[in-house]
């Protein structure tokens, strides 16, 4: 098949994209396509508009690629692409209002505040959460962005560190507790959640430089749970996906407290997970069996499925 790659892209996580669109390229290569490698940019959209291939692999992460805009670019196009189309992608980007659907679907959800730019005014701020808080922008992902503060100081920093990037912050109660991730496969009504990943950080926290530089956290599959706690995060992360409208697959995050009598806490879906050589979704599909080739031709198929 012609397969175009969009990825590295205008998002402050273009580098990680860059990286993924790499291995994709590179697996796709390997599979006999024909690649056709295309460094996404708003202001060259003729490259999209002209574009002749039989799916478009979307290897950005952040925003004008895991928001919804370039699936409704190529809707309009009707040319088909891999992974979630513009409602789930948006909403599972808008961590804010992805927490009402999950909420809804009896997932438990950590504490929040939202703040907004426009009215935001640093001296009539009343913290409504106890300390320590994490302050991350609405939509980023790969923590950009992301603070946690143990001190008021700390906070006020964050929390314009975090509108330099975002209209819309939000504050959620810290949970201490094991990272996991779940990574969802499949087409809709018949996902099936992946091997659970438990992310252990080398630094204090599971920051930019621990999921991306090599050797800088570490994997363990299957994760270091009770059985409970197991199924408890496989079945939220698919209701998770499928409660947002999310196709194909996605990844979700969640905190596992160390306290066994408290639920697991999801934190956000990622509807285009990192595809880097340190990225978690090819750890859990080489688990059931799948090579890094494998699942990207797997995602293909599954893309092509739907758009028929």
């Amino acid at each position: 098949m012609k397969v175009a790659v969009l990825y590295g892209g205008i998002s402050a996580e273009r580098e990680v994209s860059l990286s993924s669109g790499k291995g994709i390229m590179n697996a796709l290569k390997n599979r006999g396509h024909e690649v056709v490698a295309i460094d996404f940019h708003p202001e060259r959209l003729d490259e999209i508009l002209n574009l002749e291939a039989d799916i478009v692999y979307i290897a950005l992460h952040g925003r004008y690629g895991e928001d919804g805009k370039i699936q409704a670019l190529l809707d309009m196009l009707s040319i088909p692409y891999v992974g979630s189309g513009v409602q789930g992608s948006a909403l599972a980007m808008d961590k804010a209002k992805s927490k009402l659907f999950f909420e809804h679907e009896g997932t438990r959800v950590a504490n929040e505040q939202i703040l907004y730019k426009y009215d935001f005014n640093e001296q009539d701020f009343k913290l409504s959460l106890k300390l320590p808080v994490v302050v991350k922008p609405n939509q980023e992902g790969s923590t950009i962005g992301l603070t946690i503060a143990e001190d008021m100081e700390t906070l006020m920093n964050g929390i314009k560190q975090a509108f330099e990037f975002d209209q819309t912050v939000m504050l959620e109660e810290f949970i201490s507790g094991k990272e996991v991730t779940v990574s969802v496969l499949g087409e809709q009504g018949e996902e099936q959640a992946l091997p659970v990943i438990e992310i252990v950080p080398k630094n204090k926290y599971y920051d930019y430089e621990a999921k991306y530089a090599v050797g800088g956290s570490e994997h363990i599959i299957p994760a270091r749970l009770s059985a409970e706690q197991t199924a408890y995060v496989q079945k939220h992360a698919v209701r998770a996906h499928q409660v947002l409208g999310c196709e194909v697959y996605s990844r979700v995050d969640f905190i596992v407290p160390e306290d066994e009598t408290q639920l697991p806490v999801i934190l956000e879906v990622n509807t285009l997970p990192g595809m880097t050589p340190t990225s978690l979704y090819p750890d859990a599909a080489k688990e059931i069996g799948l090579s890094y080739e494998d699942m990207v031709e797997k995602l293909i198929e599954l893309s092509l499925k739907k758009h028929k």
